[in-house]
């Protein structure tokens, strides 16, 4: 049997494993798995190093499917490789409980490298992974020691290069010529609407030549030597690849291939027997594998342990010959942070004047900065503003990778998508700055990042109306309410400098999901500091005021709870007991005990009111059917920004004015 005769067996057992998955689900894509199965094929069996068996080791090339629709493409390629992917699992696709569900899912399925499913989070992800290669390799390898050295790869689609935040990701990927950088476009012409030319009819290839990127041609998206040579050049040019592969949706499909109705559902018995019947397979048993296939694919166990074996052979060289760099390398790869890193943190002195917490926010990360070499990152073209920037540090540019800083432009959806690549990728502790109202640009990243429990940390700035004549395009009001919905994301709005720090090192230490750092423009007053954990508790007792048990309890958080501190001052010399609660952060305070969370808000305690410069939802949870809430339930306006605060009643006053009320 001739090797040519195993290749063509061995892509359409890629094809069929496919198809019969998702009839048997009876919903899926067979479309992309069919149609890419050579591509496919060509990049996993000549070019992607990895190793089934350590879907973790850390100089491995990252594959990325970012069409994740076609997502039993790649269940698989796992399962024939030899990752812990049983056959069986291919056929519980998409139903409950299994490990393959309908789009891939990281950390759900051993050598999925990222969620995909949104169209163009793939694509933009995959820029950061490949950023984060590139700084990795600038800082440790040394003349004749490459020790990171990887590629990043994905097959991308039409959907992912119609993608806003593809354009914004090319763009940035094609400015710092990121080399190791090599994408796959299955360029078949299709979309579930119809033919792309309905909607898509630039010229892509021009388009990413434009952004600096190294573009090729394939003709025949079944053409092994074609792609295999375009991939082969493709890793000898110093700027990001797109090798465009012509395709054919659903190929062998007799009566479907080519069209929409090959794109989102089963093809039916009847097609998918023709197919089968088409491309010489045998139509049953389904799951059908080849005994030499499978032995074919499954080299992949060999090669990939060698692989390992022997890079874990030149670390230890290296570590040798460069012993401190050595030590440090293994210490990021692993995710470990360096001994007493905490004691870095700066402490700041009360000051009823105060500062910004945007200020504050740079203070710490300088302070940070060389005790936590692996924290990096920048902003959406707002530095200045967001107070990202590292001292004496250089940027991350394609003449120095090994630069800390991030020029994202004015890319946040891009930003926030390479975010969670870098923090993927691993090595480095990634943060990205914009002011709190673009939030909503970068949302699907971040909802991605929530879902992936990805470690990233968001900066935001501008955080309420406090930011004043910008006016309310500039404005967020609903979006501290919005971020709130997202479940894993821990979003911390700090009260004073203080508490600042305290939620960079909840941040830092989080390595569970990620983190948006809420904070002010404007200055704030700094509290005396505390001398135990505040922000990691979510919410705590301020301060209690008058004698006896607590009375009232006035709650807030950022830049309010200066407000509430002064308003329960007044009510105290008035003879009444008040407690204030600053209340940086739900997610925390209900990831305490009951007991924790009861002795910060007694139930007895039943007048209660919260004060925030936003929507109010949410905050009836904690007020309760006796409370009230101080909220903005419309748009800002143009004006400063105490100007603003009085004319929406966020004041000493109206406060004291409203508990009266409910006492």
């Amino acid at each position: 049997m001739s090797d040519t005769d195993l290749q063509i067996r061995a892509i359409h057992t890629l094809r069929f494993l496919s198809a019969d998955a998702v009839q048997q689900a009876r919903s899926g894509h067979p479309g992309l798995p069919m149609g890419a199965a050579a591509i496919a094929f060509t990049l996993w069996t000549r070019h992607l190093r990895h190793n089934p068996r350590n879907p973790h080791w850390p100089n491995r090339d990252r594959f990325i499917l970012s069409g994740g629709h076609g997502s039993m493409l790649l269940y698989s390629l796992l399962h024939l490789t030899g990752y812990d992917l049983p056959l069986e699992e291919l056929k519980n696709f998409r139903q409950w409980g299994s490990r393959t569900p309908g789009h891939p899912e990281f950390g759900l399925t051993p050598g999925v490298e990222m969620t995909t499913g949104p169209l163009g989070q793939g694509f933009a992800t995959g820029v950061g992974m490949a950023i984060a290669e590139a700084h990795l390799a600038a800082r440790f390898n040394q003349p004749g020691h490459k020790i990171i050295d990887h590629y990043t790869y994905a097959i991308v689609t039409d959907g992912d290069l119609m993608e806003g935040v593809a354009s914004e990701a090319a763009s940035l990927a094609g400015h710092l010529r990121l080399g190791k950088l090599i994408y796959l476009y299955d360029d078949n012409h299709i979309s579930i609407d119809g033919p792309t030319d309905l909607a898509f009819t630039e010229d892509r290839l021009a388009r990413f030549a434009a952004y600096g990127w190294h573009v090729q041609q394939v003709d025949d998206g079944n053409d092994v030597e074609a792609i295999d040579a375009a991939i082969s050049l493709a890793k000898t040019d110093l700027r990001p690849s797109l090798i465009a592969v012509r395709t054919v949706i659903g190929y062998g499909a007799p009566n479907k291939q080519g069209t929409a109705k090959a794109h989102g559902e089963p093809l039916g018995e009847d097609e998918l027997r023709l197919a089968k019947e088409n491309l010489g397979w045998p139509t049953e048993p389904g799951f059908y594998i080849p005994e030499d296939v499978l032995a074919f694919y499954r080299r992949a166990l060999t090669r990939g342990s060698e692989w390992e074996a022997d890079w874990r052979l030149r670390l230890e060289a290296f570590q040798r010959l460069y012993p401190a760099l050595g030590s440090e390398l293994r210490r990021r790869l692993d995710g470990r942070l360096p001994d007493n890193w905490q004691q870095a943190m700066p402490q700041f002195p009360s000051d009823p004047k105060g500062m910004a917490t945007r200020a504050a926010s740079g203070k710490v990360i300088n302070a940070l900065a060389p005790v936590l070499p692996e924290l990096i990152g920048g902003s959406a073209d707002l530095a200045p503003s967001n107070n990202t920037w590292i001292r004496d540090e250089p940027a991350f540019q394609k003449d120095s990778p090994g630069g800390r800083n991030f020029h994202f432009g004015v890319r946040e959806h891009a930003m926030g998508a390479v975010l969670n690549g870098m923090a993927l990728h691993g090595g480095v502790i990634p943060y990205g700055g914009t002011f709190l109202v673009f939030s909503d640009y970068m949302r699907p990243a971040i909802r991605l990042a929530s879902l992936s429990h990805i470690p990233a940390i968001y900066v935001f700035t501008h955080d309420s109306i406090g930011l004043g004549e910008d006016g309310p395009t500039h404005q967020p009001v609903e979006h501290l309410a919005a971020l709130r919905a997202i479940p894993n994301l821990t979003v911390i709005r700090p009260a004073d400098a203080n508490e600042t720090a305290q939620a960079w090192k909840v941040a830092i230490e989080n390595r569970h999901g990620p983190t948006a750092l809420i904070l002010s423009r404007q200055n704030l007053p700094v509290f005396e500091a505390a001398e135990f954990p505040t922000v990691e508790k979510g919410a705590y007792v301020l301060a209690d005021m008058g004698e006896g048990e607590p009375q009232l309890i006035l709650m807030a958080s950022g830049s309010e709870v200066s407000l509430v501190y002064e308003a329960a001052a007044r009510l105290a010399a008035d003879g009444l007991c008040v407690r204030v609660v600053s209340f940086p952060s739900w997610e925390l305070f209900e990831a305490q005990d009951e007991d924790y969370r009861r002795a910060v808000l007694p139930e007895h305690v039943r007048a209660r009111l919260s004060v925030e410069a936003g929507i109010g939802l949410g905050w009836e949870r904690y007020v309760g059917p006796a409370g009230r809430v101080i909220s903005l339930e419309r748009f800002g306006a143009s004006a400063p920004g105490k100007v603003l605060f009085e004319k929406f009643g966020f004041t000493v006053e109206n406060i004291i004015a409203q508990a009266r009320e409910i006492l």
